[in-house]
């Protein structure tokens, strides 16, 4: 699991999806595949999460890195590029944001 921590130097992104429970499940299949064939490779990637609501109508991605570049490496990556055209088509919209991780508890 990853270790939220209010020392931490690197990039926090958490990234929210709206889409209809008809496509629920593909999204978050492409999501996973995504993650397990190409964002965990990547350099700096150190941890993610992603979790869906119980109407199946939002998904949430929170992943660290340890430099935001890193992370904008990532989804410039021609594969990450590719992957996220078809995810968009899955979605009414995503969108990811960076944070600093004000505190934990």
């Amino acid at each position: 699991m990853t270790e939220i921590t209010s020392d931490f130097a690197g990039q926090t992104v958490i990234c929210t999806f709206e889409m209809t429970p008809a496509t629920a499940t593909e999204l978050m299949e492409a999501l996973q595949e995504a993650y397990a064939e190409c964002i965990t490779k990547q350099p700096g990637f150190i941890g993610a999460g992603l979790h869906m609501n119980d109407a199946q109508t939002r998904i949430a991605t929170y992943s660290k890195w340890a430099q935001r570049g890193d992370y904008q490496a990532m989804l410039r990556s021609p594969e990450m590029i590719r992957r996220n055209r078809h995810i968009a088509t899955l979605c009414r919209s995503f969108e990811p944001v960076m944070y600093e991780v004000a505190a934990a508890f």
